[in-house]
């Protein structure tokens, strides 16, 4: 009997243990740790910090529902994996020890990187996690009350931008709804080389739609932003030219910042050697194996992709749900096969689909495979996005609880799209 250990319990690390008990069975243990006691759906957070969301309807405690598929769970932070020893050290001391590991932790918010930036310590607010969400909500809900110049963006670094441009067409929605967007302008600061590259080298025609979308709800922007600190009220950035000369020295004002950050690998598994890249991202071979310790496995924002292309300002390459999704289900079945004597031969996709908020519509976008030339290339507008990224909210959630092992994205997203099935 093995006992196999999944690390984090995001939407990759939920559906892996599913998945990982549909596959295998009873005849094999299955642990998931965990920082903290609740599953948060990540998606939704944009919605939760302007108030159309509470922490309630996207969250709820993991364990019951892992019981009840015979899985188990810690709610505790992995201080150190020691790989040698097919061990982690949790927060308490406590220690445990298994045959295959599973790394699905997603990222550390590398906010130090620019000095000033995050919400602990700093003058920017975040939507990456439920709890920024909901501090950013209520930021805002002070903001109503004594209006100025709001900022939203991403540090150079970032690799999901996505959540940004989200935030920033439902922030201008929910103002306008309010009758207040005349108070409060908008600078949209990043540093993507133009609006709409994504992290991707753009989709379809991301960048005419989305500078069409920003025109028309007047946001500014700056691209090839390298933003280097941040005061109390003041963001300082250097627009770049395409070749990487300094163009430009901003001074942006504002009473509201929310600012992505470039993201990193998590200490403890940045600080296990051979396993990650610098920044501590997992290094994997094609079958989400890393490349020194053959048990251990990584799906999603954990694992080391390349970027698309060189861009002036540095930018990462974003994990879609869809290509998460693909990662968890190559993991599970090499497991199965190594368990079963037999060699790794499942792989992941690299392809990118997506669904975007806007507040009362929304963008789609299909990059078949992620990183250019492709096969398919498109990028969609339409109210039905907006309604099936509600939608699907509502389903993944649902799924999350009654442990199912299915593919969710590619069951309800490529549906939604109009896609009957994709090639892994």
């Amino acid at each position: 009997m093995a006992h196999i250990i999944v690390i984090g319990a995001g939407i990759g690390g939920m559906p892996a243990a599913y998945e990982l008990r549909n596959k295998l069975g009873k005849d094999h243990d299955i642990t998931v740790i965990n920082a903290v006691d609740y599953f948060q759906f990540v998606p939704s957070n944009p919605w939760l910090a302007v108030g159309w969301r509470v922490q309630d309807d996207i969250t709820f405690p993991i364990a019951p529902y892992l019981e009840k598929k015979g899985i188990g769970f810690i709610a505790k932070r992995v201080e150190k994996i020691v790989a040698e020893e097919n061990r982690l050290l949790l927060d308490g001391g406590e220690s445990v020890n298994y045959d295959y590991l599973v790394i699905t932790t997603g990222p550390r918010l590398a906010f130090e990187e620019v000095p000033g930036a995050g919400p602990q310590g700093g003058y920017t607010q975040s939507i990456c996690t439920t709890e920024h969400a909901a501090a950013t909500w209520e930021h805002y809900r002070r903001l109503l009350d004594a209006p100025g110049p709001i900022v939203i963006g991403a540090m150079p670094g970032a690799s999901c931008f996505g959540p940004a441009y989200e935030f920033a067409l439902i922030m201008d929605n929910d103002l306008r709804k309010r009758k207040l967007r005349n108070k409060f302008p908008i600078t949209f600061v990043t540093s993507e080389p133009y609006i709409g590259h994504l992290g991707l080298g753009g989709v379809g025609d991301s960048k005419g739609m989305l500078e069409s979308e920003f025109r028309n709800h007047d946001i500014k922007w700056v691209t090839n932003a390298r933003t280097t600190r941040v005061e109390e009220g003041k963001l300082h950035t250097t627009e770049l030219d395409a070749h990487g000369n300094e163009l430009k020295q901003h001074e942006i004002p504002f009473k509201f910042a929310m600012m992505l950050p470039a993201f990193k690998g998590v200490d403890a598994v940045a600080g296990v050697e051979g396993l990650c890249n610098p920044r501590g991202f997992v290094l994997i071979d094609a079958h989400q194996r890393s490349k020194k310790y053959r048990n251990i496995f990584a799906a999603g924002v954990c694992v080391a992709i390349p970027p698309v292309e060189v861009t002036p300002v540095p930018t990462g390459a974003p994990k879609t749900g869809y290509m998460i999704e693909t990662m968890v289900t190559a993991i599970v079945e090499n497991i199965a096969a190594d368990l079963a004597g037999l060699p790794a031969e499942a792989k992941a996709t690299w392809n990118a689909i997506c669904l975007a908020d806007m507040g009362d519509t929304g963008a789609a976008f299909v990059a078949l495979p992620q990183i250019p030339p492709r096969n398919v290339n498109w990028f969609k507008k339409g109210k039905w996005v907006h309604l099936a990224k509600v939608a699907f909210e509502k389903y993944f959630i649902r799924k999350m609880k009654t442990g199912t092992s299915e593919h969710i994205f590619e069951k309800y997203v490529l549906k939604a799209l109009g896609i009957e099935r994709l090639e892994r």
